[in-house]
């Protein structure tokens, strides 16, 4: 694939993590080869580090920093040999960006994740907002702006193999263990699920699992993997992730939720984009029609994260979620 066959690829998930599109198309327009995604995105992302430096006022500052912290997660999304460096940096700007922006955030940590708990203190409910296989706490901006808009706690999080612990931690399919540990450290009793990507896959085996969840969404998650039908960028990524090819075969065998879908007794909204076809992937409408309290949409042209359909999914989930939880 080219450069600018992939930068137009990742164009919605980019507008999606908040880039700004006219930035994003500026730095990948420069890119005459894939292996120097990291690097633009990483000296894009320093760009952003330095006027938050030179800014005038702390919300500036803090501003300049978020948008960073998006950079450097990006720069990670593509090849890059310092992709470890790019989510501690990532993980740092967010870090200072809530100082300055939303100080009565709360870093939250445990075992096998970490992340930003944020929103009011009184909050009737607490979101999880779950990544998936290449993601992090950093990308999913405006699933979060519309969580916190409707008065919910939400707490973006890495875990195993995600974000920030990617460099020291593998995937595993057993989430519901990890989502345990984090409702377990917030001391949250009205938990809901946001699971996006292989994140969904998580959310729905966490929800059939751990009885304090609430509620659940589920966005572009499998159903099912099939490691012999997955794109070797797939493929690639997986392995990386699961620390080898044999544990990422593994990892793929246990991504069925044929067993565990009618166990979800709690509500599930179940999201997909019609043009989010990927080899080996099966979509969200078994899960919606197996969960007794399943519902399922389907938009015929969404991409994978439905990052160029927002407005028909994104306002209708975070509604759906908030009143679920009331």
């Amino acid at each position: 694939m080219s450069a600018a066959d992939f930068a137009a690829a990742n164009l919605s998930r980019a507008t999606g993590a908040g880039l700004d599109p006219h930035e994003y198309l500026r730095v990948t327009g420069e890119l005459t080869d894939p292996d120097q995604w990291g690097e633009a995105f990483m000296r894009a992302a320093r760009e952003h580090v330095a006027r938050a430096g030179q800014a005038a006022t702390a919300i500036s500052t803090g501003e300049h920093l978020r948008v960073a912290a998006r950079w450097f997660h990006f720069a990670t999304l593509g090849p890059n040999r310092q992709s470890a460096l790019a989510a501690a940096e990532a993980d740092t700007a967010m870090g200072r960006a809530l100082e300055l922006l939303e100080p009565q955030a709360r870093r939250v940590e445990g075992p096998g994740f970490t992340g930003w708990l944020r929103g009011p203190a009184d909050a009737g409910a607490t979101v999880v907002v779950v990544p998936g296989l290449d993601s992090g706490k950093e990308e999913f901006h405006d699933v979060v702006t519309a969580l916190l808009r409707r008065g919910l706690a939400v707490f973006a999080m890495d875990g195993p193999g995600q974000g920030a612990l990617a460099a020291t931690s593998i995937v595993r399919a057993d989430y519901h263990h990890v989502i345990g540990q984090v409702i377990d450290a917030l001391g949250a009793r009205n938990v809901g699920l946001v699971g996006l990507s292989l994140g969904g896959y998580y959310v729905a085996e966490s929800t059939a699992r751990e009885s304090r969840v609430a509620a659940a969404v589920t966005v572009s998650g499998p159903f099912r993997l099939r490691w012999d039908v997955l794109p070797p960028p797939v493929r690639d990524l997986l392995t990386q992730r699961a620390g080898g090819e044999e544990a990422a075969r593994r990892f793929a065998g246990q991504v069925d939720l044929s067993a565990l879908a009618p166990q979800i007794t709690c509500p599930l909204l179940v999201i997909d984009g019609g043009q989010d076809v990927i080899p080996g992937v099966t979509n969200g409408e078994p899960l919606a029609r197996l969960a007794p309290h399943g519902r399922y949409v389907s938009l015929p042209h969404g991409d994978h994260l439905l990052g160029n359909a927002r407005p028909d999914w994104l306002a209708t989930a975070a509604d759906w979620i908030a009143g679920a939880l009331a």
